[in-house]
């Protein structure tokens, strides 16, 4: 019998939602909806970015870089939910379950990282409008873009490598939507401290570093709107509240599933958070940043108003 419980998992299967047979088409059929949506918002945002030549700032030059990672972001997991639900349940190799954990991590990270970076953009644009296009430059944008999918590769591998050289043993079943940290370490059989340092390295130089930032701008950029005329003040904000909604939803999942500690925690609570996070946010984001802006909505009414005469 010690034997059997120390038999090493080689494949991990997949169980969420499998417990209610009942729900699964009905869960199909609204996930796959989202996906899609997610796929057509974020594409079309990036199309929109491209072809609108009021468009090409660095704001949008970044968001369409969030909208590309919120589309492979989705992708890692999504599809993977989509099929478990078919199978009731899915079997992952440990290769693939490694190669998923560590997609998820890098697209998540550049994703924390981007947001970040469109808020130091828009503590330049409210507070150093003088200096905003001189520091703000196309080579600039680049290089921070450039760094933050760097950041993200190195968190990724970091992350991987720590979560796969664990030994996981005896049940293979994962209580999850997809490969990630905290329920593969409920399947470990031996010592997961170094693991559990991981989590907290990656929570410190990933969600409150760019939280940091993110707090930070926004802080300068309050001050600095309390500073200029009443009237004013409500269209100088007005620029930041797209981005503010779509930092409020990621980081507030983010923060439920990976700061806090581990024990006690609901699985319910965790499946329903894991999916507004890969599923519902990328959905959103699309729909935030054209709903809440005029520069985007109009440059939309000037494409659909090209279509029409052509």
């Amino acid at each position: 019998m010690a034997e059997m419980n120390l038999t090493l998992v080689t494949e991990f299967l997949l169980i969420a939602f499998t417990e209610y047979p009942e729900w699964a088409l009905p869960l199909f059929l609204l996930f796959l909806f989202m996906y899609l949506i997610t796929l057509l918002g974020n594409l079309g945002m990036i199309i929109l970015v491209r072809m609108d030549h009021q468009l090409h700032t660095p704001m949008y030059f970044l968001l369409s870089h969030l909208a590309f990672m919120d589309i492979c972001y989705s992708s890692v997991t999504v599809p993977q939910m989509l099929a478990a639900l078919l199978e009731h349940g899915a079997a992952l190799s440990y290769t693939r379950c490694a190669a998923q954990f560590f997609l998820f991590t890098f697209f998540g990270s550049i994703d924390c990282y981007l947001l970040a970076l469109m808020a130091y953009d828009r503590y330049l644009a409210v507070c150093q409008p003088l200096l905003y296009v001189t520091i703000m430059t196309q080579q600039a944008c680049l290089s921070l873009v450039a760094g933050a999918y760097v950041a993200g590769l190195v968190s990724a591998l970091v992350r991987t490598v720590s979560a796969f050289t664990l030994s996981f043993c005896g049940t293979n079943e994962i209580d999850f939507i997809f490969c990630d940290l905290p329920p593969l370490l409920k399947l470990t059989c031996g010592e997961s401290y170094t693991q559990e340092v991981v989590i907290i390295v990656f929570a410190i130089f990933v969600i409150p570093a760019s939280m940091v930032v993110i707090l930070v701008s926004y802080l300068f950029i309050i001050v600095a709107i309390m500073r200029i005329p009443a009237g004013s003040r409500a269209k100088t904000f007005s620029t930041c509240t797209s981005h503010l909604t779509a930092v409020s939803l990621f980081f507030g999942t983010l923060i439920f599933m990976y700061l806090r500690g581990n024990s006690g925690q609901s699985l319910e609570k965790n499946r329903v958070v894991s999916v507004l996070y890969t599923a519902v946010i990328p959905m959103l984001n699309p729909l935030i940043y054209s709903l809440r802006n005029k520069e985007v909505k109009e440059a939309l009414r000037k494409i659909l108003n090209r279509a029409k005469l052509s």
